[in-house]
């Protein structure tokens, strides 16, 4: 695979951790709908089933060069750097349209999980009582964790690692959107905003020659937070990844079925007509985040009534299922390069 890959195969691989590093940051949305549709998701599941046991021995042993062709290296660094790039970047990026044109990015990233549903459901084709079964479940699941109330939140070490193995669910089944299920546990705040900034601040300040951080108090929790939850994202990643692996294998059909009955379900969450509930003080004020940015509590979804509004956002709808249906045309052409 890595032998037939060219320089813009890879430039493109990096944007396409760009593209699921920003999907997993935004509630609501999978970036393993992203791996689907750019169609890579059983490349990056397979890679990611090579991190296992003898793995770890190669590592131990020092035969690093066997290590990285192993665990297929290259496409996971590339994808993985993409990825971190985004949270300090394309996210940040993300989160200024978000505030100030939310109707059209919801309308967007609804849009995208529409084109998601038609991108898988087009060339299934073993329909039948288990997997309509499947589907029905999967939809139950997804619209459920849509309506959830979100619980307070807790930085409990052991949670936070729960926390990280539950999040990567988004990176490895698509339709699970791992930063709604942050924020159904209450930590969405803490562990996507509060520590990554913490982090950001202190390699600004490491660079700066200021280490003056050694003696914040709550900026060491904050780092020490951020370091637990990327272990339980690790462990979760690493877990899930053998997990889906076994059952692709074995169960693909009801599998796959139980996907679209997720992405589908996922549209409550995605839903551009709605109000944003933030969390507020006892006297009534909002809640702020360390940057200032009101604390979302849930969405009150409302259907609209036609206007200038209503129109430009059923155009971003639109927007939203060509951008996919463009990433599902690169995939299939990747592809047959690659064949």
């Amino acid at each position: 695979m890595e032998s037939t890959r060219t320089l813009k195969d890879k430039l493109f691989l990096i944007l396409k951790g760009l593209g699921m590093g920003a999907a997993n940051k935004v509630p609501g949305v999978s970036g393993g709908v992203v791996a689907f549709v750019a169609g890579f998701y059983e490349e990056f599941i397979y890679s990611l089933r090579k991190v296992n046991r003898k793995a770890l021995l190669l590592l131990i042993n020092g035969r690093f060069k066997s290590f990285y062709n192993y665990i297929n290296g290259r496409f996971l660094f590339l994808l993985f750097f993409g990825m971190v790039v985004s949270y300090f970047s394309v996210s940040k990026v993300l989160d200024y349209f978000i505030k100030h044109y939310e109707l059209y990015i919801w309308s967007v990233f609804f849009g995208m999980i529409i084109g998601s549903i038609y991108y898988i459901n087009k060339d299934f084709k073993d329909w039948n009582y288990k997997t309509y079964t499947s589907l029905a479940l999967g939809i139950l699941v997804g619209l459920s964790i849509s309506f959830l109330n979100p619980a307070k939140e807790n930085d409990n070490l052991w949670f936070v690692f729960f926390c990280g193995i539950i999040s990567v669910s988004g990176m490895t089944l698509p339709g699970f959107s791992g930063s709604f299920i942050l924020i159904l546990l209450g930590n969405y705040v803490l562990l996507l905003v509060d520590s990554v900034n913490a982090l950001f601040d202190t390699f600004y300040e490491v660079l700066g020659g200021n280490f003056s951080f050694i003696d914040n108090s709550e900026r060491l929790r904050m780092l020490k937070v951020l370091a637990v939850f990327t272990l339980g994202s690790v462990t979760g990643l690493v877990t899930f990844s053998h997990m889906l692996s076994y059952i692709l294998k074995h169960y693909k059909s009801i599998t796959l079925s139980a996907i679209i009955g997720f992405i589908v379900g996922s549209l409550g969450v995605v839903w551009p007509w709605k109000n944003t509930i933030y969390k507020l003080n006892q006297d009534g004020t909002h809640i702020l985040d360390s940057t200032g940015t009101k604390v979302v509590l849930n969405y009150e979804r409302y259907i609209p009534k036609l206007s200038t509004d209503t129109y430009y956002a059923i155009a971003f709808i639109i927007l939203g299922i060509a951008i996919v249906l463009a990433l599902e045309y690169y995939g299939k052409k990747t592809k047959k390069i690659n064949e």
